[in-house]
């Protein structure tokens, strides 16, 4: 049996949208999913819930590993969003990863084209936290100056990776990083910088 989903599938999706509108209007800041949501493990609260708001049947979904490993997962995606699951990040619309470290190389998604930039791969990374790890500064559209944060289990040279992402502009990639029920944004607009101190985790 296929495991429920938003107990109020209108409203929290709606809900959900404006989080992650929220959250990529103002990169850095945390947007925090609060309906109540059943999905199947290793997917987090706030991935599931950008799965039911973002995803439907034209939205082509990959899966890294460990979400692929858990046929429940893809069931459970299909049956209430409609999406269908690709084997190649390449043609993915929404890419889902529970394993940060090693998520894959940014060119294996799509960077878009430049007539429809817009058609590139959001990428949805879960991480172990926004209070620990490693410290970032971020400039660019939707900051005011710069803003710190700090991110756990990214890979060590996520911020190189995303400054040729940055390089591509208007084509590259987005991403929204999922920390249990919280949601951030790092669009491909962003500058993201590492600053890595004795004692980061």
């Amino acid at each position: 049996m296929v495991a429920a989903a938003f107990s109020d599938p209108v409203m929290a999706a709606q809900a959900a949208f404006r989080a992650v509108l929220d959250a990529t209007a103002r990169p850095g800041t945390i947007a925090r999913v609060t309906q109540p949501l059943s999905a199947p493990a290793p997917l987090s609260l706030g991935a599931a819930a950008i799965a039911l708001t973002l995803c439907d049947n034209d939205t082509p979904v990959w899966l890294d590993a460990p979400l692929r490993a858990a046929p429940a997962i893809g069931e459970w995606l299909r049956f209430h969003t409609g999406a269908r699951i690709t084997e190649d990040p390449a043609t993915a619309a929404f890419a889902f990863v529970s394993d940060a470290p090693v998520l894959l190389p940014l060119e294996a998604f799509h960077f878009g084209t430049l007539e429809y930039p817009d058609r590139s791969t959001t990428i949805i990374a879960q991480v172990a936290s926004f209070t620990e790890g490693t410290r970032f500064v971020l400039t660019g559209p939707g900051i005011r100056q710069e803003y710190a944060v700090r991110i756990a289990s990214l890979p060590g040279d996520i911020a190189e990776r995303l400054a040729e992402n940055r390089r591509l502009f208007p084509r590259g990639v987005d991403l929204l990083l999922v920390a249990g029920s919280d949601i951030m944004a790092l669009p491909r607009t962003t500058q993201v910088q590492a600053q890595v101190q004795a004692g980061d985790s």
